[in-house]
């Protein structure tokens, strides 16, 4: 039986195989082989072979279940047989092998079922804990995933519903609360999401829209304060796009935000101006402390009126467990800006007088791309032609359908890649976005891409996922990470339409 094998398991420390819908083993890792030892013969062997009697069920019954479940990895206790005939248990993580079909599946020997490790490991043996952890980190990044996926939907309605209620309308203000609630939750699913990836690549940020932090920051920052301060917010209309932590970059700028606050006293009142402006440079230059070497950033200034800092501190203000304020504050809030603005390749610049406030300026490598204006009115999002909307979540299906259709766009769905291809392939169909889920059972986005790109190499792809990245080397290749807003939606398809057309003219 001859197949042809692309994934490479020998990168993992615990026994793996690759196996087919009729169990045959068509990969086995090192760390599998020296535990089973002669049985398993690539292309030859079958599971059944390891798989002990004594267990509930054989190896062809818990493939079938596997394939018939719900998607995602499947944990089971497992009983197989070891070199020398040595019955040992495990708990077996089953899950469809990426980018190939669903009939194809990897078996993943994390730890045995006693916790005594695999063969002779104790449960202090680092290569033990280590298989704990990876088992950890499998399942925090489904949970992830699949979180992502009902944050989307929630978010998605929740803003299209804020865009069409009036200011007035009694709801509104839940609406904001759910929308918000949302958001924070979001920002959880990419810490868990971040924390269960392994490889560089996925770690690879998305570009964003600093706007819309700055936006939220300061209305977290005025409810949290109520009427003591004014705010004066000038948004750069269009704002270049960045690549951030947005969790990391929001700890950041709210922490400037409270020192601009706490620089007016506990009861004094005052202003505030906080603004976005994006800084093209011909040549490196300097502002302050900060060496700017990019030739374009994104500028977020924070300027109050308070009491401002001598010029004999200024040195010093970087330094952890340096402050010049009373008991609880320990020093690290501007430690902890400069380093997160450090990790994102920018620097925070300051400048000070005595009673005359205080200027903090974040800045941020920018991309070449701008992203929509934030006073851009939902009627300005709508569009024409037809769009693909690829995802094996029905909720999310609807909610595609739901938003585009309501601004114009006629939606076409698919459930999976093969679905979608064949709407390709119907020539009653002109297709003019396909918008994809990176994370599928069966055929992945990253194989639906190439699948694509085979029979068209004009139509435009808009990739969807919270946690995988399509290649950055990918033509006509856009990004949305989930979750997603319905204006960031609409946006990013209008956006990626518009760059399409305006590369057929010039091509």
């Amino acid at each position: 039986m001859k197949a042809e094998v692309v994934l490479d398991l020998n990168h993992l420390s615990w026994p793996a195989l690759l196996v087919d819908e009729q169990g045959f083993i068509l990969q086995a890792n090192q760390a599998a082989q020296s535990i089973f030892g002669a049985p398993l013969t690539p292309g030859a062997s079958q599971l059944a072979t390891i798989w002990a009697g004594e267990n509930s069920m054989d190896a062809q019954t818990f493939l079938k279940r596997a394939r018939e479940g719900p998607t995602g990895p499947v944990l089971e206790p497992v009983k197989f047989r070891l070199v020398g005939g040595v019955l040992a248990n495990y708990l077996v993580a089953l899950c469809p092998a990426e980018s190939l079909d669903s009939r194809r599946w990897v078996v993943q020997l994390l730890a045995d079922k006693t916790g005594a490790g695999t063969t002779a490991q104790t449960a202090a043996d680092p290569a033990h804990l280590q298989q704990k952890l990876d088992c950890m980190l499998q399942l925090a990044q489904t949970v992830s995933l699949d979180f992502n996926n009902a944050l989307t939907g929630i978010l998605a309605h929740t803003s299209l519903l804020l865009g069409k209620a009036e200011a007035s309308h009694p709801w509104r203000t839940s609406l904001g609360e759910v929308q918000k609630s949302a958001a924070r939750a979001a920002e959880i699913a990419g810490d868990l999401a971040h924390f269960s990836r392994q490889d560089k690549k996925s770690r690879q940020i998305p570009a964003g829209n600093l706007n819309a932090v700055v936006t939220r920051c300061v209305g977290q920052a005025g409810k949290a304060k109520g009427p003591r301060f004014a705010w004066n917010l000038i948004l750069e209309k269009s704002l270049l796009e960045a690549r951030f932590d947005e969790p990391k970059m929001e700890q950041a700028l709210m922490k400037v935000l409270e020192n601009a606050m706490e620089s007016y006293g506990p009861i004094q009142s005052g202003s505030i101006v906080v603004q976005t402006r994006n800084v093209q440079l011909s040549q490196p230059s300097q502002d302050v402390n900060v060496r700017l070497n990019h030739p374009q950033y994104v500028c977020i200034e924070v300027l109050d009126e308070g009491e401002g800092m001598e010029a004999g501190i200024m040195p010093r203000i970087f330094e952890p467990f340096f402050t010049t304020k009373a008991a609880p504050h320990r020093g690290l809030g501007l430690a902890l800006v400069y380093g997160i603005l450090s990790n994102h390749g920018g620097g925070v610049a300051l400048s000070s007088q005595p009673g005359k406030g205080t200027s903090a300026r974040l800045y941020i490598p920018a991309e070449k791309t701008h992203v929509p204006d934030m006073a851009v009115t939902t009627d300005a999002l709508g569009g024409t032609g037809t769009v693909l909307v690829v995802d094996d979540e029905p909720l999310l299906l609807n909610m595609a359908q739901t938003i585009l259709g309501d601004f114009g766009y006629r939606v076409l769905t698919a459930g999976n890649g093969s679905a979608a291809l064949e709407l390709l392939r119907d020539p009653s169909h002109h297709i003019d976005l396909v918008i994809t889920d990176m994370v599928m059972p069966g055929m992945g986005g990253r194989e639906l891409m190439d699948r694509i790109r085979q029979m068209s190499q004009a139509v435009p792809i808009l990739c969807t996922s919270g946690h995988v990245f399509p290649p950055e080397s990918r033509p006509g290749t856009d990004y949305l990470a989930k979750p997603f807003t319905s204006v960031e939606l609409l946006s990013k398809v209008k956006n990626t339409l518009r760059r399409h057309k305006t590369s057929q003219e010039g091509s």
